[in-house]
């Protein structure tokens, strides 16, 4: 091994072990500073040309997850979420219905909107209809960020590294969504029972109906008229077969060449931070698999894959939680294909990977967008509380997950 090739392994320890933190203390960084500084130290270390770092860039899905995020710019500065959450307060009648449309509304939209844009517009809502009606936030925080996850895990427009599995796997999105899709509805029921018992005190203390009339942000009809038309056209694309990034590319140029806020006001919204954390993760990957590490790793999880769902869902699991989901997907990559059953390999690893975001309050991005968002608003989560729901709500749905793919996979 080169001298390069020594010197870099910290650096990915490094890089990893921050990704997985979320930043580095004393430090102000984040994902998308030190996966990008994992890539230049790396790029620095010669460890990679700068041809070989462009070639390990998918720029399937990047482009595919700008699409999706101006997409979603354009819905927010129309009023949809807004608009949503008016509707799910109108339709309040009961604690129990109030959680059940905490959990619903927010789990099927995360399926095409992403996770964590969802959460980020829905967590002042529900902190505001929680008020309004009197209620204890807490456990439909809860149920909005573990039914985010689950949501997400229907189709792979539904979080990072479900796109970049569809991108990978060329998967068709109408058999992601009719594989995976079951898990999710199932996984939002039992989301619901499971914080219904945990938080019995709660839901069965007498409804009071609201101290006041919730009102909605502004709603922009026009725009949001040809939003929805437009979103519409996006999912008959993605049935149709047409490639979901070709598709969602041309939805997302349509929108730019027909918005009516401010090109920069559109780009404001867009989480840059993100791409750049894929783009640095991108890199870093492409380092491991020139000294030969992602080697190693594909040997330790290899055993695992060919055992069956069982082992291949705990083991991508696990190294989601140590890693984060999206480095997880990044590393298992190369080994899906050599599988006797690809198609199966690959909902396997997006349903575990995803799915095992909610067993902690650092498992996913969404889940800390929920509580800082919160706490901005007065409501604390807790790590040791998102656990108490956490850990059920993750064990019950992968079980979930792996019987229904060892049947129709």
């Amino acid at each position: 091994m080169t001298l390069a090739s020594e010197l870099a392994i910290p650096v990915i320890a490094l890089t990893y072990i921050g990704v997985a933190l979320g930043e580095f203390p004393g430090l102000k960084t984040n994902r998308a500073t030190i996966a990008l500084g994992g890539a230049v130290l790396l790029l620095g270390l010669q460890v990679l040309t700068p041809r070989a770092a462009l070639q390990s860039i998918d720029l399937n899905t990047l482009l595919l997850l700008l699409a999706m995020m101006i997409i979603s710019a354009h819905l927010r500065l129309a009023g949809f979420f807004s608009w949503m959450g008016q509707l799910v307060a109108r339709r309040t009648r009961s604690s129990r219905l109030m959680l059940a449309w905490v959990i619903a509304v927010p789990g099927v939209l995360a399926a095409v909107f992403m996770n964590d844009t969802v959460v980020l517009v829905f967590t002042p809502l529900v902190v505001d209809l929680a008020h309004t009606m009197r209620r204890d936030p807490l456990p439909y925080l809860l149920g909005l960020t573990t039914a985010a996850n689950i949501g997400s895990a229907a189709a792979m427009t539904g979080n990072p590294q479900n796109i970049l599995i569809g991108s990978s796997s060329h998967i068709p999105f109408n058999v992601f969504l009719a594989k995976l899709g079951p898990i999710s509805l199932i996984g939002l029921a039992l989301s619901w029972v499971i914080l219904l018992w945990l938080y019995r005190g709660e839901f069965d203390r007498p409804w009071e109906g609201p101290a006041e009339v919730l009102t909605s942000g502004h709603v922009d009809t026009t725009s949001l008229r040809r939003s929805l038309i437009l979103v519409g056209l996006m999912v008959v694309a993605f049935v149709a077969g047409i490639p979901v990034a070709a598709a969602a590319v041309a939805v997302a140029a349509a929108f730019l060449v027909s918005r009516r806020a401010r090109l920069e006001v559109v780009f404001a919204q867009v989480d840059w931070s993100v791409l750049v954390f894929f783009l640095g993760l991108f890199v870093v990957t492409g380092a491991l698999e020139r000294i030969r590490l992602v080697d190693q790793v594909v040997a330790l999880i290899e055993p695992f894959a060919r055992a069956g769902v069982w082992p291949f869902a705990v083991a991508v699991a696990l190294l989601s939680n140590l890693v984060s989901n999206v480095p997880a997907v990044l590393l298992v990559r190369p080994l899906v294909s050599q599988l006797a059953n690809p198609v199966q390999a690959w909902l396997t690893l997006a349903m575990a990977s995803t799915l095992a975001g909610n067993l902690t309050l650092v498992g996913s991005a969404a889940n800390l967008i929920v509580a800082e968002v919160s706490r901005a608003q007065g409501v604390r989560i807790s790590f040791r509380e998102y656990l108490r729901a956490g850990v059920p709500i993750t064990l019950m749905t992968i079980v979930v997950g792996v019987l229904w793919l060892s049947l129709v996979a």
